[in-house]
């Protein structure tokens, strides 16, 4: 009541001439609405509807400029690629029919079940590291039978060459990004948003350096938190952890596959792993090289039949885990032998001293996949390998030809 005496008084001492002044507004406030005076003063009404018909006509002619400026872009033989994918443009994927979008993480998604054979529905599907060795030979399998998929990789370990031979196809496109369990974590995020399903391909090393033997999907594992390879083991079971948490608390439809050692071609030359190890060296004339004693075990499944693994997985109902492996089991000094036989009977064996935490035995229990995805590996070890070697020994015969020039 104070305050408004005293704007009383000072409004009486303000000179009736003065054009803003409350007395010679009096008669437009009272005839005018409030919100209407204001628009009607300084042509402020003006320029919105100015701002008006310009955003208007943007909205109309934007979607004409955009299918003329598709349509008239000449065909190339180089797919759509980008440097670096923000968190708005992983958002626009879902601009995709949610019902039609399929989505995956190192494997495959989709929303609901695809039936397989004639009349199959046509899928959109996010492979990330699809530039990789596994990645690249899932989406030779998805293009084959007419799938649309983006491709998303950071070629710390892929490489374009992988993928080449789809640049020009309209089904497909080459994104380069960076994932892991953040990539897992914003991925799953965006299968909660588009309804999509999504699959995670985690990694035998789950297990760490078991104590169960063989190992099935129940056992936890018995790995070393704080050792030489648990940024890579740890990260695998904390993708699996995000993974089954959007499932529980969002209702996200999930599938999850370990997967054990796979070779085949497209592996890196120098990856470090045991088969690609031993081939390239043996093509090179060099030591194949054996660490500890030799006597410790993996499985080795090829390729193809792990994706056919991960497709049966993706296309059925049941979430998982599901160890995807060939239990087939070798000693370290019993594939070098495989490998002889293959390149070269006379390559020599070095012996080094053990990696810290290095697995003394790895071989899956497939019993789950077998009876409830109808999957078992086909391919041996010695049908595999020679396909491998082909593919090695021209990738090196290249190498060392662009070594020379």
């Amino acid at each position: 009541m104070k305050l408004y005496k005293q704007s009383s008084r000072r409004d009486e001492e303000l000179p009736d001439a003065h054009p803003y002044s409350p007395k010679s507004l009096k008669h437009h406030t009272r005839s005018l609405p409030r919100s209407i005076n204001y628009l009607l003063k300084e042509q402020r009404l003006l320029f919105i509807l100015i701002g008006i018909l310009i955003g208007s006509t943007f909205f109309i002619i934007q979607p004409t400029l955009s299918h003329l400026s598709t349509s008239s872009e000449p065909h190339s033989s180089i797919p759509r690629s980008y440097n670096s994918l923000s968190h708005e443009s992983l958002s626009t994927l879902s601009s995709y029919n949610h019902k039609d979008f399929n989505f995956r993480t190192n494997g495959v998604g989709h929303s609901g079940r695809v039936p397989v054979g004639v009349g199959r529905k046509r899928m959109r599907i996010v492979v990330t590291g699809g530039a990789g060795f596994v990645g690249s030979h899932l989406v030779d399998k998805l293009i084959k039978r007419g799938d649309d998929v983006i491709v998303i990789d950071n070629f710390f370990t892929g490489r374009k060459e992988n993928v080449m031979h789809h640049f020009g196809n309209p089904r497909f496109e080459l994104i380069r990004h960076d994932t892991n369990v953040m990539g897992t974590l914003n991925m799953l995020g965006l299968a909660k948003r588009i309804g999509a399903r999504f699959l995670l391909t985690s990694t035998s090393e789950v297990y760490g350096d078991p104590l169960e033997h063989p190992q099935k999907e129940t056992y936890w594992g018995h790995v070393n938190p704080i050792g030489v390879r648990s940024c890579y083991d740890e990260g695998k079971r904390t993708a699996e952890t995000l993974t089954m948490d959007y499932h529980r608390g969002a209702g996200v439809e999930v599938r999850i596959a370990r997967i054990f050692n796979t070779y085949g071609p497209r592996m890196c030359l120098d990856d470090g792993r045991v088969v690609s190890n031993f081939v390239a060296q043996a093509i090179r004339k060099q030591p194949m090289t054996v660490y500890g004693d030799g006597k410790q075990t993996r499985s080795f499944q090829y390729v193809s039949d792990l994706v056919d693994g991960l497709v049966a997985l993706m296309e059925g109902e049941h979430i998982g885990p599901f160890n995807l492996g060939n239990p087939g089991e070798f000693t370290m000094l019993e594939l070098a032998g495989v490998v002889k036989e293959v390149i070269d009977p006379s390559a020599n064996i070095e012996f080094r001293a053990n990696t810290a935490d290095d697995p003394h035995k790895r071989k899956p229990n497939i019993s789950k996949a077998k009876e409830l995805l109808n999957w078992e590996p086909k391919v041996s070890l010695r049908e595999g390998l020679p396909l491998m070697v082909s593919d090695f020994r021209n990738r090196i015969l290249n190498e060392d030809e662009g070594k020379g020039n």
